[in-house]
């Protein structure tokens, strides 16, 4: 499901000093930017923060590996046991609806034995950033690269998050004949 940074340096061939990132890229400490105000005005003197966060990596591996985006989308990744105790989620909401993706916006990534330490998680796919790709680049190089979620998985997440965004509401449900 998962590989650690020590993995993916062992595959490596021997002439490769460092592993290049991808798709599925779980990184800590990312700093991210947001508004925090939520009010239609913009106040003067209203400034952005920030906070850093534990994040994986959405764009697309073969972008990354060809050179063609010096920028990266990624969400934020939460942990799930803290999300519950903050009353953020219900523990049954994630037991009964996040885990089988019947839920938009959020990806479940559970804890696993090929990434020890890694809680389970909620993908937050409502909470995009796009961030430099040196500056990820940066987190990998200073060890803050946690896991890879490997295919089918990470295309999995993929198809979550195209469906999140792609998926055509409607303004009201179909109704039934009976």
């Amino acid at each position: 499901m998962y590989k650690t940074a020590e993995e993916l340096r062992a595959e490596l061939p021997s002439e490769q000093l460092v592993v290049p990132l991808s798709q599925g890229d779980i990184l800590d400490a990312c700093p991210l930017v947001f508004w925090a105000d939520q009010t239609r005005e913009v106040a003067e003197g209203d400034k952005p923060q920030s906070v850093e966060a534990r994040v994986i990596i959405l764009t697309q591996a073969c972008d990354l590996a060809n050179d063609k985006t010096v920028r990266a989308m990624v969400a934020v990744v939460h942990n799930a046991a803290n999300l519950v105790q903050t009353g953020r989620v219900k523990e049954k909401f994630i037991r009964d609806n996040v885990r089988k993706g019947q839920v938009y916006g959020w990806y479940f990534l559970p804890a696993h034995t090929s990434c020890p330490g890694f809680p389970e998680s909620l993908v937050d796919l409502r909470d995009l950033h796009t961030v430099p790709r040196a500056l990820l680049e940066g987190l990998r190089d200073q060890g803050k690269l946690i896991c890879r979620l490997i295919t089918p998985y990470r295309e999995h997440l993929a198809q979550h998050f195209s469906v999140t965004y792609s998926r055509i509401g409607l303004p009201e449900p179909y109704g039934t004949v009976e």
